[in-house]
């Protein structure tokens, strides 16, 4: 008997669809993005920062600049000497790592004028597994004549449907 490619695209597609986390963008400081006389204290409050999630930092190039730096460095206003600074005007962050993240711009006077993000990212929040699409006909047809409602029953139907059409594809 032959191997279908389409039966085993799919079931790799299903296994590993559920497992992949899918990241939130934040745009730091939302539309007056990254610039001096704004609060990111009160920008990031009710925020939950996690791993995968990204950080864009956008302002005008040669007008300000992103470091990442430490707790006293932030504190102090201060960047370490050879540290990396990120120019390009719409600098992306990926939270890579949970813990504390500090972050400001060197330019004059602008980190003690409150040009700094302190965040804290917490674990990466999982994606639930996909509920299994197999039903009985003894599971489905309860569901089909209970008083559920039509959105449980065209999601039970929906997935009898979908395994059958799968069935069909792998015979």
């Amino acid at each position: 008997m032959a191997s279908h490619p389409i039966p085993v695209i799919f079931l790799l597609i299903a296994t590993v669809l559920p497992a992949i986390t899918l990241g939130k963008e934040f745009i730091v400081g939302d539309q007056f993005g990254w610039t001096i006389g704004f609060d990111y204290k009160t920008w990031t409050a009710g925020k939950e920062f996690h791993v995968g999630d990204k950080l864009v930092f956008r302002y005008p190039v040669g007008v300000h600049n992103v470091f990442r730096v430490n707790g006293t460095d932030f504190k102090n206003c201060t960047v370490p000497p050879g540290s990396k600074s990120l120019t390009t005007g719409n600098d992306t962050i990926m939270l890579a790592t949970p813990g504390r993240k500090w972050y400001l711009c060197d330019v004059g006077k602008h980190c003690e004028n409150g040009q700094k993000l302190f965040i804290t990212v917490e674990p990466a929040v999982e994606v639930a597994p996909a509920p299994s699409m197999a039903l009985s006909p003894a599971q489905a047809l309860p569901a089909y004549y209970s008083s559920k409602g039509a959105k449980d029953t065209i999601y039970q139907l929906s997935s009898i449907t979908i395994v059958a059409i799968v069935t069909l594809i792998m015979i």
